[in-house]
């Protein structure tokens, strides 16, 4: 690898300060959006974002052995979930499309002909054994597994004469010696010599589907790419692609490879762990802007440091390209709560967005508490709203609020009087004073005011002590033994409400 050049060299060669950057997000189909595959996707989309450009989705799904039914939709999506949705894709089409990589065989198989026909890749008729025989030859000599080339110098007769008895074969591409460098955005300039390490490669296979090494090269070109960003573990195949824009006589675009996205631990982020697919995120109440805030936190390629609470304009506007490293990204998933609790107290604080939030909550309540949920007061949305600014900075998700730690939010106790004299016998007298107190209040108490003023009521009775009245009201108002603090369960539920569940009680 040589030094590192100026990525305004890059810029310059592909004018993506004019507006015309134009990337694409190339997954395929063969399973379903995960932590890593977001990443490069969010760098694609904010790179075109910053230099007023076009993001597009493009499905890679040549191979149509492991391709996962709904995979495609579903990438989509969660795509659409995330707030990064593509400018051109398999749904909402485009002027280059098709999108999707298997409607565009004709393409390709004329670009491979066209190779053909120039000399750059030749018909290869070696058969699946011979190709096994060759590769298990390598490994019990302890050599890297490669094609040997045989095909590449069959006479134009036998290559007739083959294709004419409908022979089975592929279509190679012939490597040639002396690559010449690139300058990679991230790593820097790089050369790889792959035809002294590899066998001529397949681009198109015996089925008429094209392999990547080719469908990408063309795609990309029909499609104007500008800038291919993407893993790493496609930066030695770099050189490869190079030579085949070359034998096609087109300009390249600048490559840019992203460092890979690891667990805490250095592992490798594998589909195996169940957890880093985007719909498990989704389905758990993860905010979309705190995965995408979390996933570059860790990473590289904004002019300040990592914080946590960025916004996506944010990233969009603090985004360096020249600044991304080429040391992998370690990503903590322990610290997501924090960065959810973080995204949801900013979406609680803006109107627009709190509004959204209080009609997932009623949906969630009603879905969680079906037709437990009588009194249509606590489906309010002015009540759910001063629920949600008052738990802001205590929850992490929506669905918290939700669980049994705050069924009493929406749940009107039915408490027997007799079990609520059981916990004291000044039960009527309890009930008479704090309902004077809350209604002769023209305003909601504060948590440190109620509390001073539960104080000063429980001076006032003759038998029970403070600790038998906050367990008195804890379960007249909610049907709890425990929970948090009476005062603060006061709170929450607002004077309206309080009068509401002690008057019944009297």
């Amino acid at each position: 690898m040589l030094e590192r050049t100026d990525l305004r060299i890059c810029r310059r060669q592909t004018s993506s300060e004019s507006g015309n950057a134009r990337v694409r997000f190339a997954p395929s189909p063969t399973g379903f959006l995960h932590l890593g595959g977001l990443r490069t996707a969010l760098y694609n989309f904010i790179f075109a974002k910053k230099h007023g450009g076009t993001f597009i989705l493009r499905m890679e799904d040549t191979d149509q052995s492991r391709l996962v039914r709904g995979a495609a939709d579903g990438i989509e999506d969660m795509l659409e979930w995330a707030g990064i949705p593509p400018d051109e894709s398999p749904r909402k089409g485009g002027n280059f499309g098709p999108y999707q990589q298997s409607q565009r065989l004709d393409v390709y198989s004329q670009a491979a002909q066209e190779l053909v026909d120039k000399g750059d890749a030749y018909h290869c008729f070696c058969s699946p054994q011979r190709l096994e025989l060759l590769k298990k030859e390598a490994l019990r000599s302890r050599q890297t597994p490669r094609y040997d080339n045989r095909c590449r110098h069959l006479r134009p007769d036998q290559v007739a004469e083959k294709l004419s008895q409908g022979l089975p074969h592929v279509v190679r591409f012939r490597l040639q010696e002396g690559v010449e460098p690139f300058n990679d955005m991230v790593f820097g300039w790089n050369r790889h010599e792959v035809a002294t390490v590899e066998g001529d490669p397949v681009i198109m296979k015996a089925d008429g589907f094209p392999t990547y090494h080719l469908a990408n090269v063309v795609d990309d070109h029909h499609m104007r790419i500008s800038h291919v960003l993407r893993g790493t573990e496609w930066l030695i195949s770099t050189s490869k692609h190079l030579l085949m824009y070359k034998a096609f006589g087109w300009t390249p675009p600048t490559f840019g490879h992203l460092p890979l996205l690891l667990n805490k631990d250095g592992s490798k982020l594998s589909k195996r762990q169940g957890d880093i697919f985007i719909e498990h995120f989704a389905k758990a109440g993860t905010l979309p802007e705190a995965l995408l805030d979390i996933i570059t936190n860790c990473g590289s390629g904004f002019t300040t440091d990592n914080r946590s609470g960025r916004k996506l304009d944010e990233m969009i506007s603090e985004f360096d390209a020249s600044r991304i490293t080429t040391h992998s990204a370690l990503l903590d998933l322990d610290k997501l709560s924090e960065f959810n609790r973080i995204h949801l107290m900013q979406r609680i604080n803006d109107e627009q967005k709190c509004d959204f939030l209080v009609k997932d909550l009623q949906g969630l309540i009603e879905q969680t508490y079906g037709p437990q949920v009588q009194e249509s007061e606590v489906l309010h949305s002015e009540y759910i709203k001063r629920v949600l600014h008052l738990r802001k900075g205590h929850i992490t998700r929506l669905q918290d609020l939700v669980t049994p730690a705050y069924s009493y939010l929406w749940m009107r106790p039915s408490i027997p009087f007799g079990k609520l004299e059981a916990v004291s016998s000044e039960a009527h007298t309890i009930l008479t004073l704090v309902l004077e107190l809350i209604e002769k209040e023209d305003k909601e108490f504060t948590l440190e005011c109620l509390s001073l003023e539960l104080k000063r009521l429980a001076k006032k009775m003759k038998v029970t002590k403070y600790s038998e009245m906050m367990k008195f009201l804890r379960l007249a108002l909610s049907g709890q033994q425990q929970g948090p603090s009476v005062a603060e369960m006061m709170v929450s539920l607002g004077s309206k409400e309080i009068c509401n569940r002690l008057q019944r009680l009297l």
